[in-house]
């Protein structure tokens, strides 16, 4: 068996939480062992994982791979630390703030001889799949992609721009290298709300 830690217990760290603890029959995910989940706030036990301490998992020769599902901004220290410690390392999208710092744990990760692997989890469903289907072969001519959600705490997601830098990667998955030309952002912080507006161009204009 595997050993295993998930570090955040927001939706992404439920999630992986449940999975381990039920892993569906004949998946890969029936060699992985869950040793328990670090959060900073104080949970006690969730599905019967145990909480533990950050400390314990690093030191732990029990756990093999953390599954990182924290914050964006907090991504890059958490998985140096684990790589550090000699530890695999699955971390949610994006993986740092910046491209420095991604090549950086890349390279880290290689000298240590361990697995650093970003995971984009819409890139997976069905819905997106079907998406890719309906558009390959074909000419984009003109689109627009429009998402909604709370105001998030930039200082614990990074600028507006890597929260919703996770939708932009589809765009880059269905129809190759994008090139900026123009982004604007509007504030009202009376009404608590916050708009970004990209253009991009593919590479054939």
């Amino acid at each position: 068996m595997f050993g295993t830690v998930v570090v955040g217990v927001g939706i992404a760290g439920l999630a992986r939480i449940r999975d381990l603890m039920n892993p569906m029959p004949s998946s890969p995910s029936e060699h992985l062992k869950l040793f328990g989940f670090v959060s900073r706030r104080s949970f006690g036990n969730i599905n019967e994982a145990k909480q533990i301490s950050l400390e314990d998992a690093l030191r732990s020769k029990e756990i093999h791979a953390a599954f990182i599902s924290t914050e964006n901004r907090s991504h890059e220290e958490t998985i140096r630390m684990f790589l550090e410690a000699g530890k695999h390392v699955l971390v949610e999208y994006p993986m740092a703030l910046s491209a420095k710092a991604a090549h950086e744990l890349w390279e880290m990760a290689e000298q240590k001889g361990k697995v650093l692997h970003v995971e984009h989890i819409e890139l997976l469903t069905e819905e997106y799949k079907q998406l890719k289907k309906e558009v390959a072969g074909k000419d984009l001519v003109k689109g627009t992609l429009h998402f909604t959600g709370s105001v998030l705490d930039e200082n614990k997601t990074g600028f507006p721009a890597f929260s919703g830098i996770a939708r932009l990667t589809w765009l880059i998955d269905l129809f190759g290298d994008l090139t900026v030309t123009s982004a604007t952002r509007e504030k009202q912080k009376d009404k608590n709300y916050s708009r970004m507006t990209v253009h991009f161009q593919t590479a054939n204009k």
